[in-house]
């Protein structure tokens, strides 16, 4: 907690901006926010679907994160500012998108936090920007895949693997440099969430959806830390009421190789999960050919986009203990998390009628 930050604490009545308000992180957050009472002044893209807000009491405002008048008009008189918008995605046919929505509407949100007077932002930035080469060199430790990362492990550029983590690589460069000049901000670094209302679904839901609808033939060697979306919105709270400005923070879970969370869905589910093993260099083959020719060729999102599946071939393992006894920080066992995960979707639609009749939850 920083020098003369004791007294600060989400109060009803607050005023408060979040943006990326219909996404999974920031819909779980305007939850916990309105919990507290606060005034939620929710920005909307223009034509975007609402997502998990459903009917929640918060104000929807509908501006784009690159239209900066929009955003300084959204903030005034906004106590915090929580700016969880972002272009995330592992491919678009133009990539310069990315660096208009991440670096330039952060940009945008600062300003607009700066003129209002804000008491302090909340800034969401992803694990992508930690580098994992460290412990590759480190002693190992007792988990099978090395020492996890923390926030001061720096990356090598060449890992920044596609246009997402590149562009939010720099925008958490122009987010520090903000900090610096005496904006009162704070990073939080979310590892990989799951849960209820993943309405689109992510990236990670995705493969819990596809485990659940039998689409996954194989697995990839890797490991992966995982956390409750509810939990990570938690610790936006904390962070913007106990972080230390300029300070960064991982929201994170447990780690698991991607073997043993398949075990814990067949455990949880009932369902059998997928026995054959594909080798790292078969996944990467098939996502550079799936680019060129469906991405670079056909103009069309790829099946296997090359950045999935670098992440897929990379143990993504995450240390989270700064978080935890800065701000107080904690997370729920990665089994609830993906049972949360699995039933949401599992009641909501998104498993098919042959497989809902298979599924055997825990008594």
């Amino acid at each position: 907690m920083s020098p003369g930050d004791e007294g600060r604490s989400i109060r009803p009545g607050d005023r408060i901006l979040l943006t990326g308000a219909t996404g999974f992180i920031g819909s779980a957050l305007a939850h916990a926010l309105v919990e507290r009472g606060a005034d939620v002044v929710a920005t909307v893209q223009p034509g975007a679907h609402l997502g998990g807000l459903g009917n929640l009491d918060v104000a929807r405002v509908e501006a784009d994160v690159r239209d900066g008048e929009a955003m300084r008009r959204a903030a005034v008189g906004c106590r915090y500012v929580f700016h969880v918008a972002a272009l995330y995605r592992f491919w678009a046919p133009n990539p310069h998108d990315f660096y208009d929505v991440n670096v330039g509407g952060t940009l945008h949100v600062l300003e607009a936090a700066r003129r209002a007077g804000s008491e302090r932002i909340v800034y969401t930035s992803t694990v992508g920007t930690i580098g994992l080469h460290h412990a590759e060199r480190a002693p190992r430790s007792h988990v099978p895949f090395g020492r996890p990362a923390r926030e001061s492990d720096w990356p090598r550029v060449e890992h920044l693997f596609g246009a997402y983590k590149r562009s939010k690589y720099v925008a958490e460069h122009e987010v520090l440099r903000a900090a610096a000049e005496g904006l009162p901000i704070v990073l939080v670094q979310p590892t990989l969430p799951v849960g209820p209302r993943d309405t689109a679904p992510t990236p990670t839901g995705r493969t819990i959806l596809d485990y659940l609808n039998g689409r996954m033939p194989g697995y990839v060697d890797t490991a992966l830390n995982v956390v409750d979306v509810e939990d990570v919105a938690l610790g936006h709270v904390l962070a913007a009421e106990r972080g230390r400005q300029g300070r960064s923070y991982v929201l994170g879970g447990e780690n698991h190789s991607f073997r043993r969370i398949l075990q814990l869905l067949s455990e949880i589910t009932g369902l059998p999960g997928p026995r054959l093993r594909v080798p790292a260099a078969a996944a990467l083959t098939a996502a550079r050919l799936s680019e060129a020719f469906e991405g670079r060729l056909a103009r069309r999102p790829p099946s296997v986009p090359l950045e999935a599946a670098r992440m897929a071939t990379t143990k993504m393992v995450y240390d989270d203990s700064r978080a935890r006894e800065e701000l107080g920080y904690s997370s729920r066992p990665a089994r609830v998390a993906l049972e949360r995960s699995a039933r949401w979707f599992a009641e909501n639609g998104y498993v098919s009628e042959r497989r809902l009749a298979r599924l055997r939850w825990p008594v």
